[in-house]
């Protein structure tokens, strides 16, 4: 039998005009503890960004991801937040803002590899 370990995890979106409260997702990062584990993957439909009547590119918006990913993995040359340790990185990310990329409020479960279970949720809700 495989151990199982407590993960943690939140939905990253995209809210083009934050006032009106709409949004859709773009990603997903993934927090684990006990594995010493922390990802994000991200992905930006072309057509739901046109169809929201975005202002933003998805270049604009793979920057700012693209920072989130520096953040997870840390080290200096992510700013003053990728240095903190790990699970305050991940409490950072997913902290609530009302910016035009937030993260839904965080869920739990429990997988034996949270690799695998950040694509299965990428792809559950973001693909």
């Amino acid at each position: 039998m495989q151990d199982k370990f407590i993960y943690e995890y939140a939905i990253i979106r995209f809210s083009p005009l934050v006032e009106r409260g709409e949004f859709f997702n773009i990603g997903a990062i993934l927090y684990s503890k006990p594995k010493k584990y922390l990802a994000m993957r991200f992905h930006i439909d072309p057509k739901k960004l046109e169809a929201f009547n975005s202002q933003h590119s998805t270049e604009e918006l793979e920057a700012y991801l693209k920072a989130w990913e520096k953040v997870c993995k840390g080290g200096t040359d992510s700013s003053a937040i990728g240095e903190m340790d790990m699970p305050d990185r991940f409490r950072w990310l997913v902290a609530t803002r009302s910016t035009i990329i937030h993260s839904s409020m965080t869920h739990t479960g429990i997988c034996d590899d949270p690799e695998k279970e950040l694509d299965a949720i990428f792809e559950q809700f973001v693909l």
